[in-house]
């Protein structure tokens, strides 16, 4: 095997399924609140973190059973369904989150970010006796919804159940004000989401998908990993069986029993995947696309775009933009 590719966790392969457009820029915020209070999202994320640094909060679904949360559990939201969080399950909604954080009360009215509470803070207390951390990613992407399709609407590790040291760190630096922390911000989000889903699906309540399940396998976990960090090689069934020192094949047999389809199959749906976030970068051209995904020029792309997606990149670049 290729020594880069050896030396992968499944900790590496989640974060590249994490990395990319959609993990830049997301919104941190630091909630400081004292009793009665209650929040309605509504902002369409296709993923938010929630983290509980002190104190409880409910969180109450549409439709679904109310869920508490208290210090230090931590909670990954599927949007993008809207939802509310509160002191109290009866505690009427003041408070509505719309796209692009804006905030209003219930009757519609603008409601100003509150002054004084630090930077990257808002509540209605310094004090407060809840403080919960919030990290909203939202720009979806191909690959990160690889992730978001393995995911039910809510998921809650509790204290105790996950072991991360990173909220305390998240927590510190939301509170600075310095040269490149949105970069900072953005990457300690990750770690500690990467964290979470890590946890969670070595669950067995987990629906855990193939792909991630069968990193651990000695041969295709390997095969996986060289797909994932090498999509532009001019990789075929030998000489992926090559690397991995089986048959064409076992390998073959194996990578679908586990994965769910064939190699390249797989190699096919992760290139196009990686090329539809990869048109959504400023400025990026389809040839250049093409050659950093393994295909020999934008009409290659382009046919397999279309033939596989049911759009040339073109129409697929247009309809992101709008």
């Amino acid at each position: 095997m290729h020594a880069r590719a050896s030396k992968l966790s499944v900790m590496d392969t989640l974060a590249g399924l994490l990395d990319g457009p959609r993990a830049r820029g997301a919104f941190v915020l630091r909630s400081v609140l004292t009793a009665p209070w209650s929040i309605r999202i509504e902002d369409q994320a296709p993923l938010t973190l929630v983290a509980m640094v002190r104190g409880a909060a409910w969180f109450l679904g549409d439709g679904e059973a109310p869920i508490r949360l208290e210090g230090g559990d931590i909670a990954i939201v599927r949007g993008p369904d809207p939802y509310t969080v509160a002191d109290d399950p009866d505690t009427p909604v003041g408070i509505v989150i719309h796209p692009g954080q804006r905030c209003t009360s219930i009757d519609g009215r603008e409601v100003p970010f509150p002054s004084g509470l630090g930077v990257r803070t808002w509540g209605n207390d310094p004090d407060g006796e809840t403080m919960m951390l919030t990290g909203t990613y939202h720009l979806p992407g191909e690959i990160s919804g690889r992730v978001l399709a393995a995911l039910p609407s809510l998921v809650v590790l509790r204290q105790g159940e996950w072991d991360s040291h990173l909220v305390a760190l998240l927590r510190e630096e939301i509170g600075r004000d310095a040269p490149g922390q949105e970069a900072v911000l953005d990457r300690l989000l990750d770690l500690v989401l990467i964290a979470a889903l890590r946890s969670w699906f070595s669950r067995p309540e987990a629906d855990t998908p193939g792909w991630f399940l069968a990193q651990s396998d000695p041969v295709v976990g390997g095969v996986l990993r060289l797909l994932q960090e090498h999509p532009s090689h001019a990789w075929t069934l030998n000489s992926l069986a090559a690397e991995a020192h089986v048959s064409r094949a076992a390998l073959a047999r194996r990578f679908k029993d586990l994965v769910g389809e064939p190699p390249m199959t797989y190699l096919t749906g992760w290139r196009l995947a990686l090329a539809a976030d990869l048109l959504a970068e400023p400025g990026a051209t389809i040839a250049e696309v093409a050659q950093q995904v393994g295909y020999g020029g934008p009409f290659a792309l382009s046919t397999a775009f279309k033939r596989v997606r049911g759009v040339s990149p073109k129409a697929h670049r247009a309809r992101n933009a709008s």
